[in-house]
């Protein structure tokens, strides 16, 4: 009984937000959100998100890696998974940055003309 109210519930949900979207989309116009006219500056445009993305939430990671670290009281488990957040953070801020020098550096090996 419990499980097929849940359901009927999750159902009823799911199809008010369908209809709400439905009518909020037939109201508007929808433009397109790539404004860039070249493939390049598109994927410059996405470094550049990913990048900004990657600065706030490197230094986010490293505070919960460093609770952990807080938080262990004594637990080696607990003080693993703080080295592992913080160590795979900083390897994903590494990668984010290298992705954005290398976008640099090709636009300049293939003279690439703004």
């Amino acid at each position: 009984m419990k499980k097929s109210l849940v359901i009927l519930l999750i159902g009823a949900i799911f199809a008010v937000a369908g209809i709400t979207q439905f009518a909020f989309a037939q109201s508007f116009q929808l433009e397109s959100p790539i404004e860039h006219e070249t493939f390049g500056d598109l994927i410059d445009a996405i470094i550049k998100f990913a990048f900004n993305i990657a600065l706030v939430l490197a230094p986010l990671f490293i505070v919960i890696g460093g609770f952990y670290f807080v938080a262990a009281a004594g637990d080696p488990s607990k003080i693993e998974t703080g080295k592992k957040i913080i160590f795979y953070t900083l390897i994903g801020f590494l990668i984010i940055l290298i992705s954005r020098g290398l976008v640099v550096v090709l636009k300049d090996l293939i003279k690439v003309v703004e």
